[in-house]
């Protein structure tokens, strides 16, 4: 299920920065540029779950051995 969800997350990413590129050359400055503050805010909290931790687990392994 986690899998599915930074799947997702990482989609998202992709469809904002897209987005954020599209509306540019129309001409807006505002939309794009609160579309890629959030991507980056996802693409941050990817890093921060798929990340490993030094000399450790990252946190997406430890929360799959926690799941029954």
């Amino acid at each position: 299920m986690l899998d599915t969800v930074m799947s997702m997350m990482m989609l998202a990413v992709v469809a904002l920065a897209a987005g954020a590129v599209f509306f540019w050359r129309k001409g807006e400055r505002k939309r794009p540029a609160l579309m890629l503050g959030m991507a980056v805010l996802i693409a941050a909290d990817l890093a921060v779950w798929l990340t490993p931790v030094a000399g450790g687990p990252s946190m997406i392994d430890v929360a799959h051995q926690a799941q029954p």
